[in-house]
């Protein structure tokens, strides 16, 4: 199973935040820094998130990201803020291994098939947020009906993977809610990568045992609550 550290980005810092709530973020410094770390303690690929681009500022970070991207070299994921197809194309030209698109997704759920003929299903990831067993949307106020229902779509449509985000947990650093997690990965065939809860060598080894493709780690890896060393032998 593979581990993704995060390295959210708002105002030019990596952040963490609670719940997706803006005014909760904690700053740990340059983006750049924080990737160079996780790398060099032996991640081989990073989960990026532009936060100014989740709140409405798509452009905003783009050169600093377009760095991050070159100067590492690894895989990186890159959600936030990719609300139409010329954003997408943008990042994928850039050289970002795949592309989250999550609001795109449900707003305009072709994209994804004409994203996926153009770059290839394994470059494009749809996000599932789910609340209460129902997708999120508008920055995960409003919900769109139940998340497995969506998420097979999604595979039908042509994205190579999925992004599953447990929203109730999201940043609270309490673990991971396992059942709907196993749920979706019985539920999909394509590579499954979870978010949210994440903070426990426990939590890696359930979701390795579950068969999730990747864990993303935040907010207890940068609180220091899971260790990344710990994280990675877990994941074998």
């Amino acid at each position: 199973m593979r581990i993704f550290p995060a390295v959210d980005i708002l105002g030019g810092r990596c952040v963490q935040l609670v719940q997706g709530k803006r005014e909760s973020a904690t700053s740990f410094g340059d983006p750049l820094t924080c990737a160079t770390r996780w790398l060099d303690l032996g991640a081989d690929a990073l989960h990026v998130v532009n936060l100014d681009g989740a709140f409405g500022s798509s452009a905003k970070n783009a050169d600093l990201i377009a760095d991050l991207v070159k100067k590492t070299g690894f895989e990186i994921e890159l959600g936030g803020g990719i609300r139409n197809s010329e954003d997408a194309t943008r990042w994928l030209d850039l050289g970002v291994s795949r592309i989250i698109i999550s609001t795109l997704a449900t707003q305009d759920p072709a994209s994804i098939g004409r994203l996926a003929d153009e770059f290839g299903g394994e470059r494009i990831m749809a996000g599932v947020d789910a609340k209460g067993g129902q997708l999120a949307v508008s920055g995960w106020q409003e919900t769109a009906g139940d998340y497995l229902e969506w998420a097979a779509r999604f595979e039908k449509l042509g994205a190579g993977f999925l992004l599953y985000t447990n929203v109730d947990v999201e940043g609270l650093q309490q673990g991971v809610r396992f059942e709907p997690v196993k749920r979706l990965i019985d539920h999909v065939r394509i590579p499954v990568v979870v978010a949210g809860g994440v903070s426990a060598r426990a939590d890696v080894a359930g979701l390795r045992t579950a068969g999730a493709f990747g864990a993303v780690l935040g907010s207890a890896l940068y609180s220091g609550k899971i260790r990344l060393r710990e994280a990675l032998e877990e994941s074998l």
